[in-house]
């Protein structure tokens, strides 16, 4: 168990994860090429097992060479924070046992939602407090985007949450300024908060949030990371301009066009992209011209032949 507060101040990425063409196995190559690049950006870590990397179609041991690849590329002092929530409390300690060995600063616990009706909040609380009291990261709950398969935390569970020692914050995703609000306002002293929209980052950061792991910044890692700075130093004109264009870029394609939509506009930015693992499918021919055009207003130097095919 940390015996400091760990800070995750800042933007992260929530990294994709792209698969090899032929095989459709994880492509570790491409992955250590994107992390590279990405690491050169100015954010301050990576995600590695979020929604965004398609996780929930990953085995443990994917998800563990991923971890370990990641810890490879990654510099000094840049966070690496792994996705290790699970149906059942068994396989969450597990793989957050498997995350701290590959080397993950932290670990972001989503809540398990399958059975839904008997998730109380006593039953999710006592989940999150054993994942807490046997993890040997501090620990980050993850509200996962309500239109996904997942529970809607209520804000006393957090705060009640934000109590324990090793629940050091919240990536919220869901999307609410009210609600990061809310958890700003209910939550222990100390207790940080995250947002997962790319539209609210400039927004959440005024009334409290310490940043966010955020979609978006697969694609404008730099311009995300900017914000945080730019609001940190007191520079709101600056803050709020790269806002307007990061805000727009997550709606079109995060929010309008889920992985497919990252990972195609990843490709044109001459990262490694490719296609979802099925039965997610790949982003319909008809809207990439949609992808060019978000990029291109967005600022984003578009790289790749595929724009203009």
């Amino acid at each position: 168990m940390s015996a400091t507060p760990l800070d995750i101040g800042g933007v992260m990425i929530p990294t994709t994860t792209p698969f090899d063409p032929v095989t459709g196995e994880v492509d570790v190559v491409a992955l250590r090429d994107n992390v590279g690049r990405w690491a050169r950006s100015g954010v301050r870590g990576m995600v590695i097992g979020g929604s965004t990397g398609e996780a929930v179609y990953l085995d443990e041991a994917e998800r563990e060479r991923s971890w370990e690849v990641v810890r490879g590329v990654l510099p000094d002092g840049m966070l690496m924070v792994a996705g290790t929530g699970a149906e059942s409390l068994r396989t969450t300690l597990r793989l957050t046992r498997m995350a701290v060995a590959r080397g993950a600063d932290a670990v972001l616990v989503q809540p398990p939602a399958f059975y839904k009706g008997a998730m109380t909040p006593a039953v999710v609380r006592d989940h999150y407090v054993a994942v807490a009291d046997a993890s040997e990261v501090p620990v980050i709950l993850y509200q996962v985007p309500t239109r996904f398969s997942t529970l809607d935390f209520p804000t006393g569970l957090i705060a009640e949450l934000s109590t324990h020692g090793n629940i050091i914050g919240i990536k919220d995703s869901r999307g609410k300024l009210e609600t990061v609000a809310e958890l700003v306002t209910h939550t222990q002293r100390g207790f940080q908060v995250l947002v997962g929209s790319g539209a609210l980052l400039y927004a959440s950061l005024e009334i409290g949030a310490v940043g966010g792991i955020l979609g978006v910044a697969n694609l404008a890692p730099r311009e995300c990371a900017r914000v945080s700075e730019h609001f940190a130093a007191g520079e709101m004109a600056s803050a709020g301009a790269l806002q307007k264009r990061i805000g727009a870029l997550h709606n079109a394609v995060v929010g309008g066009m889920g992985v497919a939509g990252v990972k195609y506009a990843l490709d044109l930015l001459g990262y490694h992209g490719g296609v979802p693992r099925p039965p997610l499918r790949p982003l319909a021919e008809a809207r990439h011209g949609e992808v060019v055009a978000c990029l291109g207003r967005a600022g984003l130097q578009v790289r790749s032949a595929l724009a203009h095919a």
